[in-house]
């Protein structure tokens, strides 16, 4: 049988990078499923961020790595995908990773795009694992605290003055 997940993730990825360009929160909107819509917080503040955060115009992308998993039992079937790209601007490197879910004949509200994820290239090995830990309904922004921004590892710059936090590993 014939696989054509990476196609479909390379089309999906093409879709998004074509709302961004146009700035199209309705269509980049449409591609969430039902589900990543109930669960996101403020997903029109996260499409903000995301254009914002963009820098310049897009002009190449290539495919980093990914995966694809499934089930089919007794006619129950589902389907997802995680793949990842890295996408060139005139101006900077970004990361994009999408989670979607192609499938599920018993939940259609899950089919469609969970979750976005778009950083910088260079912050490659501190905020992406592929949705392992990091992993949120919607498009991902990383947390801010009192104007600091928390790590996924769960580390707190300190502020002169201020004790060190570590969490535990």
């Amino acid at each position: 049988m014939y696989n054509d997940d990476g196609s479909k993730a390379d089309a999906r990825l093409e879709e998004v990078i074509e709302a961004i360009k146009n700035e199209d929160k309705e269509a980049l909107k449409a591609m969430f499923s039902e589900q990543a819509l109930n669960e996101a917080d403020d997903l029109d503040g996260q499409m903000d961020y995301l254009l914002g955060f963009i820098q310049g115009n897009i002009e190449s992308w290539k495919f980093q790595g990914g995966s694809a998993d499934g089930a089919n039992y007794e006619g129950h079937k589902t389907r997802k995908s995680r793949y990842w790209y890295s996408v060139k601007t005139d101006k900077e490197e970004y990361l994009f990773f999408l989670l979607e879910y192609t499938e599920d004949t018993d939940h259609p509200e899950n089919v469609g795009l969970y979750m976005l994820q778009v950083i910088y290239m260079k912050d490659e090995d501190t905020q992406f694992d592929g949705g392992n830990d990091i992993l949120c309904a919607g498009i991902y922004k990383p947390e801010e605290e009192n104007n600091e921004t928390v790590q996924p590892s769960g580390d707190i710059e300190k502020s002169e003055g201020e004790e060190e936090i570590v969490q535990p590993s």
